[in-house]
């Protein structure tokens, strides 16, 4: 089966002036598990509930296997966040439901250390997301989608250039209950006539 050209034997590894995007290697775990513990209570209200393993080792080796097959399908890319300097783990971005044909369209998600929120690298991290499927993948429009509260997220997507376009009742179950989000997207034109401003 052939792949989509724009999609390598490995995901590709991103590099911009603070952040670094690569994807997750076994190495990786024992800070991502130390990472992830550590901001629990930060990640939780914005995320589908944790499983009782969800920080074990096994489920890290079954979440790796899922993120090459996805890369394979050509379906999605699952990346983790590195600061650009000491080289430290400050979060994680994905793009997934990746689709061709007429759509050209995907939609991102991320989550960032609580000790890193604030600091510029979630910003850092959409803007070099954007620029490949942008430019590499030739996506049309990327989509990002937010709890109504978190403020956060609203603030790092609009920064980034994002349009909000409207509001997606009960769409995901976080945290044990099913979710309104605010639906934000961006198009290539948005992307190039900001590039150009």
């Amino acid at each position: 089966m052939a792949f989509p050209a724009f999609f390598g034997p490995t995901p590709p590894v991103l590099k911009g002036d603070k952040v670094i995007l690569r994807a997750p290697q076994m190495r990786d775990y024992r800070e991502w598990a130390k990472l992830r513990g550590a901001s629990r209570a930060f990640l939780e209200p914005w995320e589908p509930s944790w499983t009782a393993d969800e920080l074990d080792r096994g489920p890290w080796r079954q979440r790796l296997s899922r993120y090459r097959r996805e890369f394979a399908q050509g379906s999605a890319m699952s990346l983790l966040i590195f600061e650009n300097g000491q080289g430290r783990l400050t979060g994680g971005i994905s793009m997934g439901n990746i689709r061709r044909g007429v759509a050209q369209t995907a939609q991102i998600g991320y989550w960032m250390g609580e000790e890193y929120a604030g600091k510029g690298y979630m910003g850092a991290a959409i803007r070099l997301l954007l620029d490949h499927g942008f430019g590499q993948m030739r996506l049309n429009r990327i989509e990002a989608a937010c709890i109504p509260d978190n403020e956060r997220s609203i603030r790092v997507l609009e920064k980034a250039g994002f349009q909000r376009e409207g509001l997606l009742r009960s769409y995901l179950r976080i945290n044990g209950a099913w979710r309104d989000h605010i639906l934000y997207a961006m198009t290539a034109d948005d992307y190039r006539q900001a590039k150009r401003g």
